[in-house]
């Protein structure tokens, strides 16, 4: 029914700017972010920072009033640096804000609209229905078959039913609605509300980790230590040489700078908030960046049907009619019964119908009926939709008396209230199979008489008389099949799960193209199944039919014991709990209820399921691309540490080769290269096909990181043989330490190159389109040259100009020391065409 036929004209558009500038905006005010003054205080608690005002301030002391102006200018810029990339993950952070926040209807100017949540005012007319999360607290005005699960509030799991009759008719900001819909005039928002008073105490609740953040915080924490534990050696051992205790620090915090890897935290940060607001940008949203760290890893799929793998568009397509005993098209000319079968199938639905199929009954019956009866007819009673097959029943009175009662439901469900004769439901099933086995979704539709007001407490009490069926077509989406292929392709197991019939969802599985269609289960069959059986169940069968809340929780919990990555797509209320209990919740933007989208981690804004393909390849790209950018951290950090450590603990000519400044500066190179690099790298062409990674594996596999460790060594082979190539052409200590420094540089950029794949040639990955590349190194050899060419920048260093043979020397170590890595990636590759080759062959 029209919202005019309730009389509700809302707010007009000044009313709503005078109730703004009176009351505020719906938000809840919680603790002030002063997003700068917050940043500054996390810089200063970084160990780096912590060092570097150490060594500034022991230069000053010393006299080294050049060195000190250099460390506090590193402070600044390191300080800048980090304050940049922490204003790239904000900025990110902000902007998917934007599109996280909830909307809600209201009824303005006679007219139904919607609007972002914080913008309800006081006196608002809130439009609530099935599925929506409740945007302010307000008193019911008009509602049908309305309940709401205030658990958030109670702690009541149990659904209360709320009407404008009832003493309790105040609805509640933050609760959820289970079922119908309800129009409440708007009495508080923002921190008025009941959610809002009791909000402070969510301020304080710590957000917990992730495995892979536990496991990078794990690992900074022992290089700290390590850090801390080498410190005091070198400090003791420079001291015992010196009897300097400036000196002895300064040459320690060298060592203890080289050790620090402060810039993984960083990556991991940046990572996730560009990989956030990237996958945004391609209308995906990502409401906890930590998330994207599981998408790549995910190993089964579970998805609904209607709405997800279908257009949930639900045309009314055919009607049976057991009177006639015919399906009939809707397009061709109804008889008496099939007009009367629309009929009451459109008063057992929602008087303001917002589920695709009622809406299409209301159109339906629009076409069919002479009069329209429905503004002479109020609903008096109604059941809500439940029971298992489910149905719903509503009651409407005229106002002389006249009664209609009318059911809807599952075909089962009608049928088991009815008097059929054997032979009345052979015909019923017959029908049911056509249309289903066509892929029509299909409502049994009943009707009844009832005098008095003493209703029975379940509709299943009424003795119905069964009318026949109607069926709707939800076409599936034209990308379907080659989206489920591509997740078949990369190894993730897809499975449906869906409350429709086994015939209707066959019917369109096999449309599709779907694999592993041959083996169903129901609902009430799952239900039973002890934890063994369940476990295997959900292995070998991809479709689940009939499947109502606690049972699609149940497939999920079971999936991840069988310690599967699983993520849900679903849109639906009865999907809320499974999307919270997957690993990655994934609800659909458009069509999807509030409820659904609140509790997933992922919204995918077009509503279309190819995006989750894109969604998967760039979790598996970023995840690929951080552990490419560790992998290195790791790699040249081991070089930086033995380089100062091996010398003076081996007692070799120029013990203490590099000082502060020159760590300071290899720092400055390295972070850029791992956090900006890195991160812009584009998907690696196989990274599709290859297998989810197991939910056991960590993130430093042992040999990845014995990958890093041994392109450190060898990197450290390469650095002090450039040493020793110096001493024994007696050069001096300056000469010594530029021959070792350019060795350095060359290798970084050498790894730097190399390490954009594990597996493929640098030939190819130098074609990767990552303008950065060319624009980092660039800038690395430019400052190189500076410092090598330009007196004053020199002399500061403490290095020399060399010649070009001595330059070839160095770079040469530094290339091969490095370059080695591409004869087994080489052999890798081989190894894998020739398994590929014996896999075609048997």
């Amino acid at each position: 029914m029209p919202v005019k036929n309730f009389d509700i004209k809302g707010l007009t558009s000044e009313e709503v700017l005078r109730a703004r500038e009176a009351h505020g905006k719906n938000t809840l005010e919680g603790k002030k972010a002063h997003g700068l003054l917050d940043a500054l205080k996390s810089l200063v608690k970084e160990p780096m920072v912590i060092l570097l005002l150490v060594a500034s301030t022991i230069y000053f002391i010393s006299g080294s009033v050049g060195d000190g102006i250099f460390m506090a200018a590193a402070i600044v810029l390191v300080s800048a640096i980090s304050l940049y990339q922490d204003g790239k993950s904000q900025n990110a952070l902000e902007r998917l804000k934007d599109f996280t926040r909830p909307k809600c209807k209201v009824i303005r100017n006679a007219e139904v609209v919607e609007i972002n949540s914080e913008e309800v005012v006081l006196g608002d007319s809130l439009m609530v229905e099935e599925g929506a999360t409740i945007a302010a607290d307000g008193e019911i005005v008009h509602s049908n078959d309305f309940s709401v699960n205030e658990s958030i509030l109670t702690g009541e799991s149990l659904p209360a039913y709320k009407d404008s009759t009832k003493e309790d008719r105040t609805i509640y900001k933050g609760t959820t609605v289970a079922s119908g819909l309800a129009i409440a005039t708007v009495t508080a928002i923002g921190n008025a509300t009941q959610l809002g008073k009791i909000g402070k105490s969510l301020e304080d609740i710590q957000e917990e980790k992730t495995p892979l953040e536990r496991q990078i915080n794990a690992f900074v924490k022992k290089m700290v230590v390590a850090g801390a534990f080498v410190f005091v050696i070198v400090w003791g051992i420079n001291f015992y040489n010196s009897r300097d205790v400036l000196d002895s620090l300064l040459k320690a915090l060298t060592l203890a700078m080289s050790i620090l890897p402060e810039e993984i935290p960083v990556a991991f940060t940046t990572f996730m908030a560009l990989g956030s607001y990237r996958l945004m940008k391609m209308g995906i949203v990502v409401k906890q960046i930590k998330a994207v760290e599981t998408l790549g890893s995910a190993t089964v799929i579970c998805s609904d049907k209607t709405g997800t793998i279908t257009e949930n568009k639900m045309a009314l397509t055919k009607v049976y009619s057991l009177s006639s005993n015919k399906i009939v098209d809707i397009k061709n000319p109804l008889g008496k019964s099939e007009k009367e079968l629309v009929r009451s199938a459109m008063w057992a639905s929602e008087p303001i119908p917002f589920d695709p199929m009622e809406v299409a009954l209301h159109d339906a019956y629009e076409k069919i009926t002479q009069k329209d009866e429905r503004p002479d007819y109020q609903m008096v009673h109604e059941y809500p939709l439940g029971g298992e097959p489910p149905m719903m029943t509503h009651l409407f009175e005229n106002t002389i008396g006249q009664r209609i009662i009318a059911a809807k439901g599952a075909p089962e469900a009608l049928m088991a209230v009815s008097n059929l004769s054997d032979d009345e439901i052979n015909k019923i099933e017959e029908a049911i199979d056509l249309l289903a086995t066509d892929g029509y979704r299909v409502l049994g539709v009943g009707t009844t008489h009832f005098k008095g007001t003493d209703y029975p407490k379940n509709q299943q009490d009424f003795n119905f008389v069964f009318m026949g069926i109607i069926a709707f077509y939800d076409p599936p989406k034209k990308n379907i099949q080659s989206v489920f292929n591509s997740f078949h392709d990369a190894g993730i197991k897809v499975k449906i799960v869906t409350g429709d019939n086994a015939a209707t969802t066959d019917a369109i599985a096999r449309e599709i193209g779907f694999r592993g269609c041959e083996k169903s289960i129901s609902g009430d069959e799952l239900m039973p199944l002890t934890q063994t059986e369940l476990s295997q169940r959900v292995q070998t069968t991809n479709l689940f039919t009939r499947m109502f809340p606690k049972a699609k929780l149940k497939i999920i919990n079971a999936l991840k014991a069988n310690r599967e990555i699983v993520a849900m797509i679903g849109d639906g209320v009865n999907d809320a709990p499974a999307l919270k209990a997957a690993h990655i919740g994934i609800a659909m933007g458009k069509k999807g209820t509030e409820i659904a989208k609140e509790a997933a981690l992922l919204v995918l804004l077009k509503d279309d399921l190819g995006d989750m393909v894109v969604a998967v390849a760039m979790g598996r790209r970023i995840y690929t691309n951080l552990k490419k950018a560790i992998q290195y951290i790791i790699s040249i950090h081991i070089p930086i540490i033995l380089t100062v450590f091996i010398p003076l603990v081996l007692w070799w000519p120029f013990p203490n080769i590099f000082s502060p400044v020159h760590v300071i500066f290899f720092e400055l190179i390295m972070g850029p290269t791992c956090s900006i690099i890195y991160e812009n790298e584009p998907m690696e062409k196989d990274i599709m096909t290859r297998p989810p990674r197991p939910i056991s594996a960590t993130f430093f596999n042992w040999r990845e990181l014995a990958t890093s460790v041994f392109q450190g060594l060898l990197i450290t082979a390469g650095t002090l043989s450039a040493y020793q190539y110096a001493v024994l052409q007696g050069s001096d200590e300056a000469t010594t330490r530029t021959v070792v420094f350019i060795t350095l540089i060359t290798a970084n950029i050498a790894l730097t190159l190399v390490n954009r794949s594990f597996k493929y040639s640098i030939l190819t990955t130098i074609k990767y389109k990552n303008n950065l590349v060319p624009l980092i190194i660039a800038i690395t050899v430019a400052l190189t040259g500076l410092l090598l060419f330009i007196p004053p920048l020199t002399h500061f260093f403490e290095l020399k100009t060399l010649d070009v043979h001595q330059i070839l020397v160095a770079t040469g170590i530094g290339f091969f020391s490095v370059i080695w890595y591409e004869v087994v990636k080489w052999r890798k590759r081989v190894r894998e065409r020739n398994e590929k080759f014996c896999a075609r062959l048997i």
